[in-house]
């Protein structure tokens, strides 16, 4: 399912009004604020020094000095989520403090990052929750084992060393359906040649002149069985032409220009994750080269510390101004990569449930015509079965008593029997 990216924007939200006044007495500068887990900072608006412990009264040192302590990173375009200015207006002197215990530099990860990172996991450029921290998601269709919540993900390919998006294996699925509509139009189409043949077949054998010189009742009966072969091999003409008319005909034409659609499909869907990855590439340069100008900063401030001069403060409000535009061009390009990944689901969304109205779609053009098959063969076989019919009635009037008649009748020589000789 689609989540925002993982690289979310910094920025952390405010305490309630007047609960901190209530709580706790902070040393003049100094503000708290609460990251977006609920977690409590605090931030020097002098210095822009920020730290998880609460500062003390003391100068330099905070409430629960020591090696827990943390510093939070400057926040995107220069502002806290309050609306505070992350950099105090520029001054001739600075009064600079200095982190006590292991406090980290300034490009060490928020609470926010952090905890971002581990609630997002980023798979070939798209971020899903973390199995092991988010709770499950709905499905889109919970009452369906639907194509749009279950091919989000990229899977191994048994082939190779690579993945396979998602989408590819509904797009494979699809062309497979196609090619085996094809197959079975193809199987039609031979299932038509042998009706083709047998009625031919059929035809030939009932212009046979074999036993053509039967007589009587008998004679009759055999010539109505070579007719009928006659009417049989006409049947299964009409059934083969009714094959290719209303079964193979249909199966091989339908969706004619199917590849090409869904070429033009998987070409849409691969430019926007195309897209994706490329913003996803841009996010990740975009915080190195924040982490970058955080050190930056930091090794001017450490240098400041050591020796105050005009020249360094200067350095430092350069740093400071290309760590903010660091900042802010790492905001544009998660702002850009989430736009991506949000136009990729809902594509994704769209087009998957289109591939799927067009599967139900195909398996029932498939089986309509199936079942149109079987009626035409039991047509077949009742008009088989007419075609016999003159054959059992014939054949219950033949009467071998009245053949005999008939045929002395027709070849008599003589009645008259011989007698003995006289001497």
């Amino acid at each position: 399912m689609r989540t925002d990216c993982g690289a979310e924007k910094p920025g952390m939200v405010p305490p309630p009004p007047g609960e901190e006044s209530q709580t706790v007495i902070l040393p003049p500068g100094w503000q708290s604020y609460l990251s977006p887990q609920g977690r409590r900072y605090y931030v020097n608006t002098t210095t822009n020094e920020t730290t998880w412990e609460r500062p003390s009264s003391s100068p330099g040192i905070s409430a629960s000095p020591g090696p827990h302590r943390s510093s939070l990173p400057p926040t995107v375009n220069g502002y806290h989520a309050s609306g505070t200015p992350a950099h105090p207006p520029e001054t001739a002197h600075m009064s600079l403090r200095k982190s006590t215990g292991d406090s980290q530099n300034l490009g060490s990860s928020s609470p926010s990052k952090k905890q971002s990172k581990e609630n997002t996991i980023t798979i070939n450029c798209v971020t899903f929750p973390h199995p092991d921290t988010m709770p499950e998601q709905q499905l889109l269709k919970p009452t369906e084992w639907s194509y749009c919540d279950y091919f989000w993900a990229d899977k191994k390919d048994p082939q190779g060393n690579g993945t396979v998006a998602g989408f590819e294996l509904l797009l494979q699925k699809q062309l497979k359906g196609k090619q085996m509509q094809k197959e079975m139009s193809e199987f039609i189409r031979e299932r038509i040649k042998i009706e083709e043949e047998y009625a031919k077949n059929l035809a030939k054998l009932s212009q046979n002149s074999l036993a053509a010189q039967e007589e009587g009742s008998l004679g009759e009966a055999w010539a109505q069985v070579k007719k009928s072969l006659a009417d049989e091999a006409e049947v299964h003409l009409k059934f083969s032409a009714k094959l290719h008319s209303e079964v193979e005909k249909p199966l091989m034409n339908f969706r004619e220009n199917f590849k090409k659609d869904m070429k033009k499909c998987d070409h849409h869907i691969a430019d926007l994750r195309k897209q994706l990855a490329s913003r996803y590439a841009s996010v990740e340069k975009a915080r190195k080269a924040l982490t970058e100008r955080q050190r930056d900063l930091e090794m001017k401030t450490q240098q400041l510390e050591i020796k105050l001069s005009n020249k360094t403060e200067e350095d430092i409000k350069k740093a400071r101004r290309k760590s903010t535009q660091a900042g802010d061009d790492l905001m544009r390009c998660v702002d850009l990569y989430n736009q991506a990944q949000s136009k990729w689901f809902e594509e994704m969304v769209t087009t998957t449930l289109e591939l799927e109205r067009l599967e139900v779609e195909r398996v029932e053009m498939i089986r309509q015509h199936l079942c149109q098959y079987t009626q035409l063969r039991h047509e077949t076989d009742m008009f088989n079965q007419s075609t016999v019919e003159p054959v059992d009635q014939l054949l219950r009037k033949v009467d071998p008593a009245k053949d005999r008649e008939l045929w002395v009748r027709e070849h008599k020589t003589g009645n008259i029997r011989p007698v003995d000789m006289e001497i």
